[in-house]
């Protein structure tokens, strides 16, 4: 992991401080909530931004909090604006890095922080502050693990040009494509997450850039942890100086080396206390997603036959159609109806499922070979695959509810810095 070379800046009182401004900065030790900004070359926006945000959180924030300005390597006037406000303005910090990053500004504020969560918002404050509260109350509650902001949300009230809008949401349907994510909005500015949480996530990220979040996202939703999201107002800068293209270039990469890392098995981590508790289930919740994907198997299963039937034998046709569908059916099964992601129990649960499938397809072989035998065409061979494997998938359906109900084996840290 790389190193930065970093120096956190504390407030001091500069000569021209009143002595009254000065009785009233009292650093607050330990704070709840620590709200970093990331900036790189932002001198002309930051100190209208940052006094915006230290006036609303003076005014009434229910948890104590800080501000820290993470500086990432700028070459205008932005570190030493900063310091200045650090020095105007309480509870507010200064980091400054000599690596480029906002990935790498985000881990570096966050690691080995005091503070019981840790948040961070663009400095463009696009996000409107009112959601700072919803944002982060979860978390203190200990109710979830990360929450973030969500343009895409339903509720959110977001005023931005095409462009942007419509990479968004081609890179989030990407997301959900590849990796079966719930999470609708990934790249929104507006997050904030446990520092507990933080401690055991952050290590196993290893971009630096701008793929950083959406990467300790996509992590914590793959280890079952539980992402609360927040339905915000936000109005896109016309000022922003992210370069969108390569951005996205960036985030694809990323996309393809974490999707190959959870399919190799090394995306599980070792959360420790941290790890909640699943509830036993009934299985009323998972039988839509079991009923959605045997349709689908079962659909085009049938297809396959048909279309094999009229080239190859009955049997040859049925083992060839369940052969093409068994191992995603297998794979979809476990992944939406047993709701299991990474390496654990992976073995098991795909042998039985496979087994129960080898199970369906030596059973039609039988049964069409007697259906053959009796003299019957097509329907007659269709309708008793139809009863093969109905009472496959009663048995599928047991052997889901009894991986269900046993317990995952232990869960050890496969994450290698």
């Amino acid at each position: 992991m790389l190193v930065p070379s970093q120096k956190f800046v504390e407030p001091e009182m500069a000569e021209s401080t009143t002595e009254e401004h000065r009785r009233s900065v009292v650093p607050i030790a330990s704070p709840t909530i620590d709200v970093v900004v990331p900036v790189h070359n932002e001198g002309a926006g930051l100190a209208q931004s940052i006094e915006r945000l230290h006036e609303y959180l003076s005014a009434g924030f229910p948890f104590s909090w800080r501000i820290t300005i993470a500086d990432n390597a700028s070459t205008d006037a932005t570190l030493s604006i900063a310091r200045a406000l650090s020095q105007r303005l309480a509870n507010v910090r200064v980091l400054h890095l000599e690596q480029k990053g906002r990935g790498l500004a985000l881990r570096t504020a966050w690691t080995h922080n005091d503070a019981a969560v840790v948040a961070y918002m663009d400095v463009d404050l696009s996000t409107g502050l009112d959601a700072l509260l919803p944002l982060v109350a979860p978390l203190v509650s200990g109710h979830s693990d990360i929450a973030i902001g969500s343009r895409l949300s339903a509720g959110a009230n977001v005023a931005r040009g095409p462009k942007r809008e419509v990479i968004s949401r081609i890179y989030n349907l990407i997301l959900r494509l590849v990796f079966s994510t719930r999470i609708r909005d990934a790249q929104c500015g507006f997050k904030a997450v446990r520092s507990d949480v933080a401690a055991r996530l952050l290590p196993a990220v290893e971009d630096n850039a701008w793929f950083f979040d959406s990467e300790l996202l996509l992590i914590a939703e793959h280890n079952g942890l539980r992402v609360h999201e927040v339905p915000v107002d936000w109005v896109d800068d016309p000022d922003s100086r992210v370069d969108v293209g390569r951005t996205a270039i960036e985030d694809l990469k990323g996309v393809l080396r974490l999707s190959v890392r959870f399919v190799v098995g090394r995306g599980q981590i070792n959360l420790a206390a941290g790890t909640r508790r699943s509830v036993r289930d009934d299985m009323g919740r998972r039988f839509v997603p079991f009923a959605l994907v045997g349709l689908t198997s079962t659909l085009i299963s049938l297809l396959v036959y048909v279309w094999l039937r009229s080239r190859l034998s009955p049997q040859w046709s049925v083992m060839l159609a369940l052969g093409i569908t068994s191992i995603a059916n297998s794979w979809a099964h476990r992944r939406w109806t047993l709701g299991r992601r990474g390496r654990r129990g992976l073995g098991r649960h795909l042998t039985l499922l496979i087994i129960v499938g080898l199970a369906t397809v030596i059973a039609s072989v039988v049964v069409l070979t007697v259906v053959g035998a009796a003299g019957g065409g097509l329907p007659a061979e269709l309708a008793s695959l139809a009863v093969v494997w109905s009472l496959a998938a009663v048995v599928r359906f047991a052997v889901i509810s009894r991986v269900l109900d046993t317990p995952e084996p232990e869960l050890h840290d496969d994450h290698r810095n």
